[in-house]
């Protein structure tokens, strides 16, 4: 049997687009629900399924940062099911109208939240996507077609049948959440052509992957190249919480976007923290790259030159730079932050603030970890993604971002003069 075309998944999911929208809430969270209790009862087939993909995935010798996110456990399972049932708890976007104007010719302006559509979502070795974006596409009135790369296909798909026994528990349309059969980039190129049909385009995976669906699609892409988010640590801070900070945000998971890539360090504080920085993360065996001010803290540090900051590792590494200013620090973060995640640990509130109001990055944190850069962490529920570009989402993607806004004018019968 031949695959489905490109076009013919985009137009089946066009038309269970419309039947979504119409649901109302109730409907949409007893079908949820479904799904949550669909997910656990079949674990056992998932796992299965997923130890198929993680030898696959270890005879291609992936990174352990691409084996991580590939690999599920009965916890992460269950965590798939309670991030939907979170979903169920969040509050419905669809159908908010808030008050726009009341022009002087009379008639009532408001603005009223409606899904996108269809939302084509491409990514690597994520199979918890599945879940996570299919639920939230969902519950905010859209299809989804979710194309995952070959080392996840065959438990993207053991995932989305658990969804599809749900769907059509309750009468609903497989095609709602639509995997792709395979990972064929000829496909995918011809998904990303599909405008007629699909709304919105969200890849998640390496800086590569995004880069080309951008560049390829006529569609509206939402963009996330990577994840290179810093930890600054000022003068004023309390080197003890400071400490925590950067131990959390390195070791606590390297493998994701919002783990710490950097450390800035004041050089007023840079004697006392970086010391017992050094210390802290030998013992978990981080790699460290340093400037020159900073290398001879370190028991064993690779020098880099001034511009060679900005990697994302995605590993137990750092870059590490001494800084004579706030000034300096931000200057450092707009050169080679990303946009996604930075951090200052200080006691000093005026400081805060500046480095929170001329920092561009979709987050922004005082004296808190990086890794809450997560929607589930910042009460979204599960994310879709998050966005570094700013049309029309920025951040951590949740339910709303999943919908847009359309104009609705009541009136008595004015017409304009």
């Amino acid at each position: 049997m031949n695959s489905p075309t490109a076009e013919f998944l985009a137009q089946q999911a066009a038309q269970a687009a419309k039947v979504v929208s119409r649901l109302t809430t109730a409907e949409k969270n007893t079908a949820l629900q479904a799904m949550a209790d669909a997910l656990r009862q079949q674990q056992a087939q998932i796992l299965t399924v997923n130890e198929q993909d993680l030898q696959a995935a270890r005879e291609q010798q992936l990174s352990a940062a691409m084996m991580d996110r590939l690999a599920l456990n009965p916890q992460r399972i269950d965590d798939m099911a309670s991030a939907i049932e979170e979903i169920i708890a969040l509050p419905d976007p669809v159908g908010e109208v808030s008050p726009f104007s009341q022009p002087s010719n009379g008639i009532d302006v408001s603005k009223m939240r409606i899904p996108l559509g269809v939302i084509c979502m491409i990514y690597e070795a994520r199979p918890n996507v599945t879940a996570d974006a299919g639920a939230l596409c969902f519950k905010a009135g859209n299809a989804v077609i979710l194309r995952c790369g070959k080392e996840a296909i065959a438990t993207s798909k053991a995932i989305a049948e658990a969804l599809h026994s749900a769907l059509r528990s309750c009468d609903l349309p497989a095609e709602l959440i639509t995997v792709v059969p395979t990972p064929d980039r000829a496909l995918m190129l011809d998904l990303l052509q599909q405008q007629d049909h699909i709304d919105l385009v969200i890849p998640r995976g390496g800086e590569g992957l995004i880069r080309f669906v951008s560049e390829h699609s006529k569609i509206p892409v939402i963009q996330h190249y990577k994840g290179v988010c810093h930890l600054y640590v000022d003068r004023d801070a309390d080197i003890e919480q400071a400490l925590a900070l950067l131990l959390n945000g390195k070791t606590q998971r390297t493998g994701v976007c919002n783990a710490l890539e950097g450390l800035l360090v004041h050089k007023d504080i840079a004697g006392d923290f970086l010391p017992r920085a050094a210390k802290a993360l030998a013992e978990h065996d981080v790699t460290i790259h340093a400037d020159r001010n900073s290398a001879h803290y370190f028991a064993a540090a690779n020098v880099i030159a001034d511009d060679a900051f900005g990697e994302e590792y995605l590993a137990l590494e750092i870059a590490v730079r001494t800084v004579p200013s706030l000034a300096a620090a931000i200057e450092h973060i707009d050169q080679f932050g990303s946009g996604h995640t930075e951090v200052i640990a200080t006691r000093n509130q005026a400081a805060a603030e500046q480095f929170i109001q001329q920092v561009d990055s979709a987050v922004t944190m005082h004296n808190a970890s990086s890794r809450f850069s997560d929607g589930g962490q910042l009460g979204l529920g599960a994310e879709i993604g998050i966005s570094t570009s700013k049309l029309h989402a920025y951040g951590p993607m949740g339910l709303s971002a999943l919908t847009t806004e359309k104009f609705v004018v009541r009136g008595q019968g004015q017409v304009r003069a």
